[in-house]
């Protein structure tokens, strides 16, 4: 994405003050966009696919109760850095409002009593799995899930960079 001056180290703030006024100048043209709206739905079945499994698996009821009774680690404050003004415009992209305040000051950003309220997460969120789950979910449901994740991860990759490329041609 062109930052101009947004740049990755920025605070996550920045960042989405990036994302949201891209996409209020330019949302509308990028939606409007065949490819671009051929692979936003790409990824959007592929997330239901992958959070379906995730679901199946009782890996969503696992991480809650983690994150609520036991202090939780993975969704923990700085997790957010992770992410670039792109993923968050993707989420945006997919009718989601973010956050304007961080839930709980120990976890990231993104994190709220329901869970990670991004759609579109980035590729450590998606493909993290500790020792609680994997002692817990039988290994051909893991690979089944895994598969999911992996499409997912794919289809973000592809829409990560065409509109990047739609970006620099358009000028944001």
């Amino acid at each position: 994405m062109n930052r101009k001056d947004v740049t990755i180290s920025s605070p996550i703030e920045k960042k989405i003050a990036w994302a949201e006024e891209c996409y209020r100048t330019s949302g509308n043209r990028l939606l409007e966009d065949r490819r671009i709206a051929e692979l936003l739905s790409k990824v959007k079945a592929a997330v239901e696919q992958s959070r379906s499994a995730m679901m199946e698996t009782e890996m969503v009821d696992v991480c809650r109760r983690c994150e609520m009774e036991e202090g939780g680690s993975c969704c923990g404050l700085g997790m957010e850095d992770k992410y670039d003004d792109g993923l968050l415009l993707m989420n945006l992209l997919m009718g989601l409002t973010l956050p304007k305040k961080r839930w709980d000051e120990r976890s990231c950003y993104f994190l709220a009593d329901t869970g990670c309220l991004l759609k579109v997460r980035h590729v450590i969120c998606v493909n993290y799995i500790c020792k609680k789950i994997t002692d817990r979910v039988k290994p051909e449901e893991l690979k089944a899930l895994k598969e999911k994740e992996g499409l997912e991860l794919d289809a973000v990759f592809v829409l990560h960079e065409e509109l990047r490329r739609k970006l620099k041609d358009g000028g944001h």
